[in-house]
């Protein structure tokens, strides 16, 4: 009975319905008041809340976050900087330099096709927000790196390219596997893909979106999908990336 009044009053059926039906909605928009003697009060409610959440984070990220997080990684440098605690799945083996800033979600996760699936970060590499790492063996971000938000790296296909083996669940093969290498100073931009086997050059630059399968040209730029080098040396001249 409550669902058959529900969809009269969505139709609108009735000059009644209809009557409940913009009723509702106008209480999407009710708003409570702020008088303009309160407005310094609330303002500082909206301060103190950012403040107290950023407090909170800085506690957890001492006692809580950091130990744990160092305690999984097979080695970590100085200066480790995290905004929320890693996701580390499976057997990773991951190596963390100096000055690492992991600003955001962070994920990575291995499979058992090899027994020490690796994942290396050199010094001074900044990693934004949601950034997955799948590594079945071996993916190496060199020193100075930069890799922006919502980026994915994944040294194998996942599933075989057989349908009847991806139906079984089967994994893909072992020489399908191909290690990733960020060199140094590499700069990978918004919502990039990085595929098995490839690796960018140092000082490279990867414009955001790109679908990177080959090798990336050091000082070069490429953008596109699949990525293609729109300038040969970022050396010889000033850019605009995408």
């Amino acid at each position: 009975m409550a669902n058959g009044l529900l969809n009269k009053i969505r139709r609108r059926e009735t000059p009644f319905f209809d009557f409940l039906y913009r009723f509702a909605k106008s209480l999407n928009h009710l708003q409570m008041p702020v008088p303009d003697f309160l407005r310094p009060l609330f303002r500082s409610f909206y301060f103190l809340h950012f403040a107290v959440r950023e407090l909170i984070w800085k506690l957890l990220r001492f006692f809580y976050w950091g130990p744990i997080f160092r305690a999984r990684c097979e080695s970590v440098g100085k200066n480790l900087m995290l905004t929320l605690l890693p996701d580390v799945r499976g057997h990773v083996r991951l190596y963390v330099g100096d000055n690492v800033h992991l600003n955001g979600f962070f994920g990575a996760v291995g499979s058992r096709m090899f027994d020490n699936p690796t994942l290396r970060f050199g010094n001074d590499v900044h990693i934004g927000h949601m950034v997955q790492f799948v590594v079945n063996k071996e993916i190496v971000v060199e020193d100075g790196v930069k890799i922006a938000s919502n980026c994915s790296f994944a040294d194998t296909d996942g599933h075989p390219l057989d349908p009847e083996r991806r139906a079984n669940d089967e994994p893909p093969d072992p020489i399908s596997v191909k290690p990733i290498r960020i060199c140094r100073n590499a700069w990978i931009g918004n919502g990039v893909y990085i595929l098995k086997g490839v690796t960018v050059g140092e000082g490279a630059v990867v414009a955001a979106g790109a679908v990177v399968v080959k090798d990336v040209p050091a000082f070069s730029v490429v953008a596109g999908n699949p990525a293609r080098v729109v300038v040969e040396d970022v050396r010889m001249k000033t850019v605009s990336v995408p």
